[in-house]
């Protein structure tokens, strides 16, 4: 069914699974600018949190509030005392929980795997972002990442370091926001206890990378959709810092989509594709890849306000051509 020009489709149901409404920044966040701009267009939004899940005789159902957002200095609103619902009778799902994907994550990821995608699509699909972990889904891509070493081994990380010249960036692989980020020097006398530490002495795996000195003049956020990319920004790190994030006071600057980020989001886009991973943000520092961001990407509204830009109309008009697939 295809709509006739200025035609509005029906309002449709969209759930999104996500951290509190009143813990958001509706000037900074992802997500509150995906609800606002559904509300726009009068589709119905519902609220849910992980503990919101559960399921019932092989049926995934949710308890969901209907609510409003507005950018307002009251951001949100709940206009019923909610209710349950079977998830597929939702015609899009956005699962939007920011880190740590733990194991509750993990937990409600399976319960939304039990969802019917034949009548309900889901952004992020759960097997997808059971998959892929944020730091090493990379390691599928050895093409356009640094050189990476995965150990709980400190020798291991010693001689990686050597190799790369003294210097190498090690983070724990369920770390965001840049925490437990260090770069690890042969020279400083705390290598063994940062080693120590983000190895847990040795008890847990631990990603290594190339020091990539591109980095002082900032990590950009490329945001993908359907594996191609959409908008990107440079996160330029402090001076006295060696990260970009903006959880850590990275400054957001306008940026340009690259040849070389082309040539990154087209090595990542089959994969992407086959995993339901629809909406990522890479982090690209110089020409590597060292991050593929998929449970909450960011990003959308710094870029909006660079670029003079509407990402997450985008965002939705996809949404909503899936949906009129699944009713095809």
């Amino acid at each position: 069914m295809k709509l006739r020009e200025g035609v509005r489709p029906v309002p449709y149901k969209f759930a999104f699974v996500m951290d509190e409404l009143e813990k958001i920044d509706p000037y900074k966040d992802t997500t509150f600018v995906f609800m606002l701009e559904a509300l726009k267009r009068g589709h119905d939004l519902y609220f849910l949190g992980l503990r919101d899940l559960f399921a019932h005789s092989g049926g995934t159902v949710g308890f969901a509030r209907r609510c409003e957002v507005m950018r307002e200095e009251t951001h949100y609103r709940f206009l019923d005392r909610g209710g349950e619902y079977p998830l597929d009778s939702f015609d899009a799902i956005f699962m939007r929980k920011d880190p740590p994907a733990d194991a509750a994550y993990l937990y409600a990821t399976m319960l939304l795997s039990l969802i019917d995608s034949r009548r309900t699509f889901v952004l992020n699909h759960p097997a997808g972002l059971r998959e892929a972990n944020e730091k090493l889904y990379t390691l599928n891509f050895p093409e356009v990442i640094p050189p990476t070493l995965v150990t709980s081994s400190i020798a291991g990380l010693k001689r990686f370091i050597e190799e790369q010249g003294g210097e190498a960036v090690v983070k724990p692989l369920d770390g965001h926001g840049g925490e437990g980020v260090f770069l690890a020097s042969r020279n400083d006398r705390n290598l063994n206890a940062i080693l120590e530490t983000v190895t847990r002495f040795e008890t847990r795996l631990i990603m290594g990378q190339r020091y990539i000195p591109e980095i002082r003049n900032g990590d950009k956020r490329i945001i993908v959709l359907d594996g191609e990319p959409i908008g990107a920004t440079l996160r330029v790190p402090l001076p006295s810092e060696n990260r970009g994030n903006i959880h850590v006071g990275g400054l957001c600057v306008k940026s340009e989509i690259s040849v070389r980020d082309r040539q990154i989001c087209a090595a990542l886009k089959p994969r992407l594709q086959r995993d339901g991973l629809y909406f990522v943000g890479l982090d690209v520092i110089g020409d590597f890849l060292t991050e593929v961001n998929v449970t909450s990407p960011t990003g959308i509204q710094e870029i909006d306000r660079l670029d003079n830009a509407n990402l997450e109309s985008r965002v939705i008009d996809f949404v909503e051509a899936r949906i009129r697939s699944l009713r095809e």
